[in-house]
């Protein structure tokens, strides 16, 4: 089989400073519970330090997407009608991604479309992916929704498209917003377009809080790390050592919080927002959410939104689930 030619072209942001400003001056405005979205965790730093979380004994949420694709891949592919193009969000460092490639590789040269907000990510997706044979990549710093539209306008006549959403990020919104993120992803993809999808499952709370806060503090460091992205694009002035990583179960909405927790009152100015938010002691901006399923719920949420499940794969040392969908 031919090889073809690897290649990484890094698209514009999808996300302008001027966005970024106004959704952390719509979150922290809000009466009551301040939050940030969780996307502005992913800068060059935060890229850096969830790609150390991963490694972490206590956090087998990666592990257990990685074996399950090493294990399951050449199945997955082979329920797949060819030829077909690769499309990621969230891809980070595409590690997990190579299975699937690589098992794609072997009966068809590969276009690969990893999407991601961070710079950093998609490098690192290129130093790691750039170079499997018969696979070309380019990369697209964008948004979700953004990049995947830019992929289906680049699919030729008769290719079908595979979505990859491996990262449970899927997780991080809540269960009606996930639900409409999914229709939202259907109505790009033609029928018989696919969509394999990651999702943490239920647990028990000492492992998850063992995963969400570990004892080396890396993971406190990764959230903190928001407000220090904040500083360094908007000339803030938040004190890092005035907040206080603190993890939450939600039993009701079986969700994992992630907060920053203020340990004084305390003023902060963000000049690029035009804004200065003023906390008191306890009071918290609410950084992450981390839902939790079950995998009949899991395939339920993919047939509401427009698809049809061919297949599901779960891991059982970290319950964690790989469903197959198909566009109908």
């Amino acid at each position: 089989m031919a090889t073809a030619r690897p290649k990484l072209i890094e698209s514009v942001s999808g996300t302008s400073s001027i966005d970024f400003a106004a959704e952390v001056r719509r979150g922290l405005s809000k009466p009551g519970q301040k939050e940030l979205p969780s996307s502005f965790l992913y800068d060059e730093v935060g890229s850096a330090l969830f790609e150390v979380i991963c490694l972490l004994p206590e956090y087998g949420l990666s592990r257990a997407g990685a074996r399950l694709l090493q294990l399951h891949a050449e199945e997955i592919t082979e329920r797949l009608p060819l030829p077909v193009i690769v499309a990621e969000l969230g891809s980070g460092s595409g590690t997990k991604t190579r299975w699937i490639l690589e098992a794609l590789a072997k009966r068809q040269p590969v276009k690969y479309f990893p999407i991601d907000i961070s710079r950093t990510a998609l490098s690192r997706c290129w130093q790691e992916l750039g170079h499997l044979d018969s696979v070309s990549l380019v990369g697209f710093e964008r948004a979700y929704l953004d990049g995947l539209l830019e992929v289906a306008a680049r699919r030729e006549s008769g290719e079908r498209l595979l979505v990859l959403f491996l990262g449970s990020t899927i997780g991080n919104f809540d269960r009606p917003a996930g639900e409409t993120f999914l229709r939202q992803v259907r109505e790009i993809l033609l029928p018989g377009d696919a969509l394999l999808l990651a999702a943490d499952l239920e647990k028990p709370w000492p492992q998850l809080l063992a995963a969400y806060d570990d004892p080396t503090g890396v993971t406190a460091a990764f959230n903190l790390n928001i407000l220090g992205h904040i500083n360094r694009s908007f000339g803030a002035d938040f004190d890092l050592s005035k907040f206080a990583h603190s993890v939450r179960y939600d039993e009701k909405q079986r969700r994992i919080e992630m907060h920053l927790r203020s340990l004084v009152d305390q003023q902060v100015k963000i000049p690029a927002a035009d804004f200065v938010l003023r906390l008191h002691k306890g009071e918290t901006i609410w950084t992450e959410s981390s839902h939790k399923y079950t995998c009949p719920e899991v395939v339920t949420m993919g047939e509401r939104a427009g698809f049809s499940c061919n297949g599901q794969w779960a891991d059982h040392e970290w319950p964690f689930s790989q469903s197959l969908f198909l566009a109908t």
